[in-house]
């Protein structure tokens, strides 16, 4: 069984570098006309919480900015389906560590 104390300073850490990376993504010029309503703004936040819940430890803040970009662009195309969101943003992130 996974020390409780443990967990929830990894969970601290990731929040932190969540909001960082939300931080990141308000003050991005890649997207100055978007716009997304509290419900599309929730749906993204369930797929980069999920998203960065999958990767090992330690989680890196490009990482999460990469994951967090590409739910941006794919959810500022209409995709509206947290799975979809995860699924696209995680294959991006596989291919962009290739290149």
């Amino acid at each position: 069984m996974p020390d409780p104390e443990l967990a929830g300073g990894i969970r601290r850490c990731r929040r932190g570098q969540l909001q960082n990376a939300m931080h990141d993504l308000r003050t991005m010029k890649n997207f100055p006309d978007a716009a997304f309503s509290p419900e599309v703004i929730d749906l993204m936040s369930r797929a980069l919480e999920s998203s960065i819940a999958t990767l090992p430890d330690p989680v890196s803040t490009s990482h999460i900015t990469l994951i967090a970009e590409s739910i941006l662009r794919t959810a500022n195309d209409g995709e509206r389906e947290v799975g979809a969101l995860q699924r696209i943003a995680l294959l991006e992130l596989a291919l962009a560590e290739r290149e």
